[in-house]
């Protein structure tokens, strides 16, 4: 803060404080701040001091700080005055407190599962590591596609609500849930993993990581030789966790990027004794604020060794070290940077390769790897090519959105992210003034078009595959990674963004739309087959569209919207099936008071013959937050 005070030892006397906090643990979900506010507003309000004076410690040193204990110094401790003098409300302290802290507020009590009245009886034990679905998807190609599922489209039109699980302290869960052998893995924002039965819902093991979870569990031998079962997953400070799936005990923790704000948003892949980590990063929100110097992340794909964590190989999307450089009005910055990488890495096991698309640059100049489809040596990391779909996307949130290229149907259409101040979802609010030396890039388009989804990958009848992106230009793509990435096809879906990607079957390939609805494309030429419109329900209209990743069985595709809707459509012609309010009152089996919210990151897991939601999510996409766990069946006849 604005205060040459250290606080690391203020921090500390005030640490045995008791502070009350405005929501007990336990209790049904208040609203939230998106991922990048708390970021925004610790760089307007916090970096001015801390990072750059010798008695105020670097956010390095504060992020290792329980958000506890940052909270009560700006409440009752040694910052309270000064928090006050800046007119924060208790909601922005609580939103720097848990960006600062890496997790929410209040995760101890009641969170752990020896606290919990449904353990499960017995020992958690797996079998067939291959049965159900492991991960972001059930494959290496990320198709998201079970072809038995143990559902056909007339149980689909049966689905009934078999059980519910509370996460406590208001838990929300961004990730995919994974389901092996029966047993469920899901991780949350409080940093806490959860092993469930996937039958009943009861639970085996808690364990808290350092900070928030946002990827999907993924389960597999910890090595070649040894059949001895893990469970491995990232989190918001770049760790990596290799964790025993019988007991929940840490097997090891690795920190695979050094770079203050880098994250391991996507979830990871297993292969062949390897875990494939791709690695993003939250500077792009931070840059927003004048006391951050624009920029120096580089996203890049890491692999670890399965056993021990230690490293194998690193690539950076980027391979220019960022350095100093100005720009036409001679502001200096640092770059090139940014492009990140947000989606799940595609596994190629026949061409021994590593598909990725790449996010935005954060700053000049544009070397061509943002907006990108990237391929990668499986065993080396060596870059095979890079083709960039979406050229001169140089951007931060703290400059304006440059207009979309010739061609392109303006943003009111429902194209690329709202402006900051724009007011619609997603939007950031009105922007404090910038200094004159404030860095922005020269480049006129600055979409925010990125890649936020992985690839898919799609084998044509003739040997050949095609690499299907989806882009939040609403465009999707398909490449030919046997001709150095060429474009094969592109088809202008035009209906909004696609956010957190696809699914795909022999034939087609579907997307959720961010402007509301889902589309159907032919995956030979990429020609739309059907689109099907899918409004907000009333209770939620303010929360309108698809960002979650689609789920697909065969008949039948899953979405789940930003309102809270689950629905299931036909594959033929996109006619609606079933669906189902999450939002409605539920009792949990762990009796934790819980709501349901929006649906914006994670889709639908299928496995087994039932079907698994998690509802609760604020993200990038302004949702309504929630802390529930949902699992449909059909009735037993």
């Amino acid at each position: 803060m604005k205060q040459i005070i250290h606080v690391a030892a203020l921090l500390a006397i005030t640490g045995t404080m008791h502070v009350t906090l405005a929501q007990a643990p336990g209790s049904a979900p208040v609203q939230r701040a998106s991922e990048g506010d708390g970021s925004t507003l610790f760089g307007n309000n916090c970096a001015g001091c801390h990072g750059k004076m010798e008695t105020a410690p670097a956010p390095a040193m504060l992020r290792k700080m329980a958000p506890e204990r940052i909270y009560q110094a700006l409440t009752v401790g040694a910052m309270a005055n000064q928090a006050k003098s800046m007119n924060l409300t208790d909601k922005q302290l609580r939103d720097i407190a848990e960006w600062t802290g890496g997790r929410k507020l209040g995760t101890t009590e009641g969170a752990d599962a020896k606290d919990m009245p449904n353990r499960c009886s017995g020992v958690l034990s797996i079998k067939d590591v291959t049965s159900g679905w492991n991960g972001w998807s059930n494959d290496l190609v990320n198709s998201r596609y079970v072809k038995n599922s143990g559902l056909s489209s007339a149980a689909v039109r049966r689905l009934q609500l078999k059980w519910a699980f509370g996460l406590p302290a208001a838990a929300s869960v961004y990730a995919q849930p994974t389901i092996v052998d029966g047993k469920l893995f899901v991780s949350s924002d409080t940093g806490i993993v959860y092993a469930l039965d996937a039958n009943s819902g009861c639970v085996y093991w808690s364990f808290k990581a350092q900070s928030g979870v946002p990827t999907a569990v993924a389960i597999a031998p910890t090595s070649a030789s040894n059949p001895k079962l893990a469970a491995y997953f990232g989190d918001i400070r770049g760790n990596v966790y290799s964790v025993d799936v019988v007991t929940g005990e840490q097997n090891w923790k690795k920190l695979i990027d050094d770079h203050p704000l880098a994250r391991v948003r996507a979830a990871l892949k297993i292969h062949n004794g390897r875990v494939y980590v791709p690695v993003a990063s939250l500077e792009e929100p931070e840059s927003s604020s004048p006391n951050h110097p624009c920029c120096t992340f580089r996203g890049s794909v890491v692999a670890l060794e399965a056993a021990t964590g230690k490293q194998i190989w690193k690539t950076y999307t980027i391979s220019e070290t960022p350095g100093p450089q100005k720009t036409q009005a001679g502001v200096p910055f640092l770059g090139p940077s940014g492009a990140g990488v947000w989606g799940p890495v595609q596994i190629d096991t026949k061409r021994n390769a590593i598909y990725i698309s790449t996010g935005n640059t954060f700053s000049a100049p544009d070397v061509g790897r943002g907006d990108a489809i990237m391929g990668l040596d499986l065993n080396t990391g060596r870059i095979l090519w890079t083709v960039q779909d979406e050229a001169g996307d140089v951007w931060h949130t703290g400059c304006p959105q440059g207009p979309p290229p010739p061609g392109f149907p303006p943003r009111s259409a429902g194209r690329g992210r709202p402006a900051p101040g724009a007011g619609a979802p997603g939007g950031r609010g009105p922007q404090p003034p910038k200094p004159p030396n404030y860095y922005c890039p020269d480049e006129k388009q600055n979409p925010d078009w990125d890649f936020s989804a992985g690839v898919m990958q799609y084998n044509l009848p003739n040997g050949k595959s095609l690499l299907i992106a989806g882009q939040k230009s609403g465009m999707v793509w398909a490449h030919d990674p046997d001709n150095k990435g060429a474009v094969v096809w592109k088809s202008d879906i035009s209906r909004g963004q696609i956010v957190f990607g696809g699914a795909a079957d022999e034939t087609t390939a579907y997307f959720g739309m961010r402007g509301g609805g889902i589309a159907a494309v032919n995956l030979a030429d990429g020609l739309e087959k059907w689109y099907t419109a899918v409004p907000p329900q009333e209770s939620m209209s303010t929360h309108a569209g698809i960002s979650a990743a689609v789920t697909l069985i065969p008949g039948v595709v899953f979405t789940a919207g930003l309102d809270g809707m689950v629905h299931a459509f036909n594959t033929a012609d996109g006619k609606p099936v079933w669906e189902y309010d999450t939002t409605q009152p539920v009792k949990t089996v762990n009796g934790v008071a819980a709501q349901g919210g929006s649906i914006g990151s994670a889709g639908v897991t299928v496995a087994n013959g039932m079907l698994f939601v998690p509802s609760g999510y604020t993200g990038f996409q302004g949702g309504q937050p929630g802390n529930l766990l949902l699992a449909f069946g059909p009735p037993v006849d």
